[in-house]
């Protein structure tokens, strides 16, 4: 569930500055980041259950985009300016949230949320394949590639690819991992693009989350209709996603990186598929065989390995 953060895990836009002091441990607000996005994928199901992905989708972009609005005034901060920086800001939308949520909510529909999470962990090994395209700063080593093998073999393990793929809707999977595709892509795109530019994180992401709220708002009523009832709990689903999964997590992961920096931050991403795992069983009564789980640790330790970078020569 990323926002506009690097493959690096700098986010675009923000200028180096040192990091604020504050009241709650960050520990505290770390495992509050994991337990927000992991429960994201149990929300999505949720609200989906009554309402279109794409009205999923644009209800969870509205309720962030008042989140982050809010923040904004409270600090007093501008939308960036500048027709060149709103161009990329488009596409950096549509990469980093109208299209991966929209595919996520779309897969939902036909797998479950602990599935979806856990191909949401599969990011990162994207990432890496692709920064060795198309980053040629960002050279591979023997562990890294080791690690990203070792994490495409975790998504067969997951996916029971012994078993002939057995049970497993196709489609909805296709989604869920283009989804965590469309993430890299977009960070490639900023890291190219937007890296600075001198406006803040809070201001270029503000305007990243409007323009991708403007995208779904276009695109909804093209391919949905009105719903006949309003159903309140996943209404109050959609709310949560936005207001939490997408708007405080988003100044949560800030304030993260602003403090403990980058590397640190970033390992949230190992926790999200085991709290989506726990959330969607507990919950939801999803079921669970023992490839999901051993799949998702080799997914994660490739994941991992895929992180790591050389030390720098004295």
């Amino acid at each position: 569930m990323s926002t506009v953060t690097t493959p690096a895990g700098r986010l675009a836009g923000a200028p180096s500055a040192p990091a604020r002091r504050h009241r709650l441990d960050w520990r505290l607000r770390f495992a509050a980041l994991s337990l927000i996005w992991g429960f994201s994928f149990l929300l999505i199901k949720v609200g989906t259950g009554a309402y279109a992905p794409f009205q999923v989708t644009l209800g969870r972009l509205l309720f962030g985009t008042a989140v982050l609005a809010a923040a904004m005034a409270v600090r007093r901060e501008r939308l960036p300016r500048g027709v060149r920086v709103w161009g990329h800001l488009t596409v950096a939308a549509f990469l980093l949230n109208a299209l991966p949520f929209s595919l996520f909510a779309y897969a939902e529909l036909t797998i479950p949320s602990t599935l979806a999470g856990i191909c949401n962990a599969t990011s990162p090994l994207w990432g890496m394949a692709l920064s060795l395209i198309a980053l040629s700063e960002d050279r591979p080593t023997r562990v890294r590639v080791a690690g990203l093998g070792l994490g495409f073999l975790g998504v067969l393990t997951v996916l029971g690819a012994w078993q002939g793929f057995h049970g497993l809707d196709a489609t909805g999977t296709a989604l869920a991992l283009l989804g965590s595709l469309s993430y890299p892509i977009g960070w490639i795109y900023v890291r190219r693009t937007l890296a600075g530019t001198g406006d803040s994180h809070l201001s270029m992401t503000g305007a990243q989350l409007l323009l991708a709220t403007v995208q779904l708002a276009v695109v909804t009523p093209l391919f949905t209709t009105l719903p006949t009832r309003m159903s309140f709990g996943p209404l109050l689903a959609i709310a949560a996603l936005g207001a939490l999964g997408t708007g405080l997590a988003v100044l949560l992961q800030y304030g993260l990186v602003a403090e403990v920096g980058p590397t640190t931050a970033q390992m949230v991403t190992y926790f999200i598929p085991v709290i989506a795992t726990a959330a969607g069983v507990a919950l939801l009564g999803e079921t669970l065989t023992w490839s999901t789980p051993v799949g998702a640790a080799i997914v994660l330790t490739g994941a991992a390995l895929t992180q790591l970078r050389p030390k720098p020569r004295p």
